[in-house]
């Protein structure tokens, strides 16, 4: 059974992950192997399907690969997505969750809450997420990210 330990240690390495991205910025090449690191790590894109809705992105939604999630996290000349900007070179400093519940099963889980983006200027900027986890050999690995803005009417 997955434990919420789990899940929020699994949190803790996405959200020191984004973090770290941001840091490596102005070294693209060595950014760009983090990235590649951090999503073979972090996602099941070797295993499977992935279910990815990132939280800016207007024209093309949805990534189903890898170089698409590499894209949106990091962008560059090469970018698979020409909207992209690199949501994780912002940078951030700081990721934090707030989980609203979990489903916990013996080789999936599910968590659905807020998490909070703090830039280098102290202001967080408040998502909505939902993210899918299967175990795969004894980590867990992300299939399903979706975020997006809360409603402003």
């Amino acid at each position: 059974m997955i434990t919420k330990d789990q899940v929020e240690q699994a949190q803790t390495n996405w959200g020191n992950g984004v973090v770290k991205v941001g840091s490596l910025k102005n070294d693209f090449q060595e950014c760009e192997s983090f990235t590649n690191s951090f999503l073979e790590n972090l996602y099941n894109f070797q295993n499977g399907t992935v279910l990815f809705k990132p939280t800016k992105c207007a024209h093309e939604q949805f990534r189903a690969t890898k170089q698409e999630a590499l894209s949106y996290f990091i962008a560059g000349e090469n970018r698979t997505c020409q909207e992209d900007k690199g949501f994780a070179i912002q940078p951030w400093t700081r990721v934090r969750f707030e989980n609203t519940g979990m489903i916990l099963e013996k080789d999936r889980a599910i968590a659905m809450g807020n998490y909070f983006f703090t830039d280098t200027e102290g202001n967080e900027a408040k998502v909505e997420y939902t993210f899918g986890y299967k175990l795969i050999k004894g980590s867990l690995k992300i299939d399903l990210h979706h975020s997006s803005f809360p409603y402003n009417p």
